[in-house]
């Protein structure tokens, strides 16, 4: 679908829904999703992949609302998980476990035992230590655990440094001058299946070529695999196309770059996985806000909203861009201002030195393309209760978490 946002008569709606009327019934700060934009995102993979053996294995972390995730599975989607957590969401969302993919450099003992008991589909090894691991304790349940071993295959991501993994000096993965050592001897092993090779270079690219590129070197590894009798029958590309934050920003083509990936694997007999995260979910939510005051210090403009970093820390952890929209287009024009929040500190802004609406106190703003790691990065810094998190589905819509109270804070205390 095209972008879930848009203003009618000067009102900002998602889909079919007036933002004014969910911030002022259901409060602010709110996160809200729109679950047409979800599925066309998450269609987008599936029909590009259409007549390849594949799966689309959404990316849990990127947002792991109990509703997502069920829209996700009743589409059909499988799920990548780094946790042992973030599989009991799946399957609580009623996802099926032999749709999803263990990934995560420190899977613990418990973990593994958790997921060969659920019988998920595979884990994306990113250590000897844990293939070693999940052989004995496969072993032990006297069941066969299917792995990929996670290729680092030295291509620059050309992205955030904190987001990027596919390079020598990341924790993520195994050398792929290395890797094939290392298949050799876990093949030696009992109660494993030596079944993919995955890699997952970084994530928020806006280019696909470096996508590409990885894929290159991954085919050829899985030749030589071949070639020394291992045979390796699945491909996991990982995620990793981004999405334009900034109106500057250049849009990923997901069906140019599955094309391209199409071409490469043509007559390989390999059945594909990727594990988009971002690109399904980021431009389907916002973060709606209330502004609280207006300040000003010397020349310098602050507006100061209910939103905090505590609610979407990626401004001041990854100096990120999320466009700040009046839910009701201003009447005064624009400003330079900083968008802040109640946190105290001096990293708590939604935006700096930025050109927005006048906004006045009491007036509403949405923080756009907040779907992924929004709430799933949120705290309680400074006690501060998570918001509520909100569906949209046409012209209706609901809350599919709750705002927590002041007693959720001491829950467990």
């Amino acid at each position: 679908m095209p972008n879930p946002f848009e203003y009618r008569d000067a009102v900002l709606y998602c889909e079919d829904v007036e933002l004014t009327k969910i911030a002022e019934q259901a409060g602010t700060p709110c996160y809200v999703y729109s679950a047409g934009a979800i599925l066309s995102r998450y269609r987008a993979y599936d029909d590009g992949l259409a007549g390849l053996p594949h799966r689309v294995c959404y990316a849990v972390k990127a947002n792991s609302n109990l509703s997502v995730l069920r829209l996700l599975a009743q589409a059909g989607a499988g799920f990548d998980i780094v946790s042992g957590g973030e599989l009991y969401r799946v399957l609580q969302a009623g996802g099926d476990p032999a749709s999803v993919v263990f990934s995560g450099v420190g899977k613990t003992r418990a973990e593994i035992d958790y997921a060969l008991e659920q019988g998920i589909h595979n884990f994306n090894c990113e250590s000897e230590a844990e293939i070693a691991l999940i052989s004995s304790l496969a072993t032990r349940l006297g069941k066969t655990a299917s792995i990929a071993i996670r290729v680092n295959p030295d291509v620059d991501a050309a992205t955030h440094p904190y987001i990027s993994t596919g390079l020598k000096e990341h924790k993520f993965g195994i050398d792929i001058a290395e890797v094939e050592s290392v298949y050799q001897r876990a093949a030696t092993l009992p109660g494993i299946s030596l079944d993919g090779v995955s890699c997952h270079i970084g994530s928020q690219l806006l280019a696909a070529a470096p996508l590409v590129e990885a894929a290159r070197k991954l085919l050829a590894l899985v030749g030589r695999l071949r070639a020394a009798g291992i045979a390796i029958t699945e491909l996991d590309l990982g995620g990793g196309l981004g999405v334009p934050y900034s109106p500057a920003d250049d849009k990923p083509n997901i069906a140019a770059f599955l094309a391209d990936i199409r071409t490469l694997v043509a007559g390989a007999g390999l059945f594909l996985l990727f594990e988009p995260g971002r690109s399904i979910v980021a431009e389907a939510g916002a973060l709606l806000s209330r502004v609280l005051y207006r300040k000003k210090n010397g020349e310098k403009e602050f507006i100061i909203i209910d939103a905090s970093m505590s609610e979407l820390i990626r401004p001041a952890l990854y100096d990120a861009h999320h466009e700040i929209l009046p839910l009701r287009q201003s009447k005064f024009g624009t400003v330079k201002a900083d968008v802040v929040g109640p946190v105290c500190e001096s990293g708590d802004f939604l935006a700096v030195d930025r050109t927005v609406a006048n906004v006045l106190p009491g007036d509403m703003v949405a923080a756009m393309t907040a779907g992924a790691y929004g709430f799933a990065m949120a705290s309680n810094y400074n006690a501060r209760p998570r918001p509520c998190e909100v569906l949209v589905e046409g012209a209706t819509w609901r809350i599919v978490r709750t705002r927590e109270t002041y007693a959720d804070l001491t829950r467990g205390e």
